[in-house]
């Protein structure tokens, strides 16, 4: 499953959701530099979806805060919960 994200680095709390436009919102608490943030997007997203991190990976946006990400396993239903509450 491809998925669309926005990130918010050096945020308060971790946190997958609700959308942010067409994306869904992530929040992590790395600051953007030397991959940090990229390491807690991926776990965030694993912990979110119930994977693997070795199942997250970024195919698109490594260096910026739009992100198409690929996540093997992800469970459609889970990303329609995430980007309409968040979670």
């Amino acid at each position: 499953m491809t998925v669309d994200v926005q990130v918010v680095p050096r945020a308060s709390r971790v946190a997958v959701g609700p959308a942010v436009g067409d994306r869904l919102r992530v929040a992590v608490t790395a600051p953007p530099v030397d991959g940090a943030a990229n390491a807690a997007v991926i776990d965030a997203l694993a912990r979110a979806f119930g994977v693997r991190r070795a199942a997250v990976r970024i195919v698109r946006g490594e260096t910026g805060r739009r992100k198409t990400v690929e996540i093997d396993g992800g469970d459609p239903a889970t990303l329609q919960a995430l980007l309409r509450g968040g979670g």
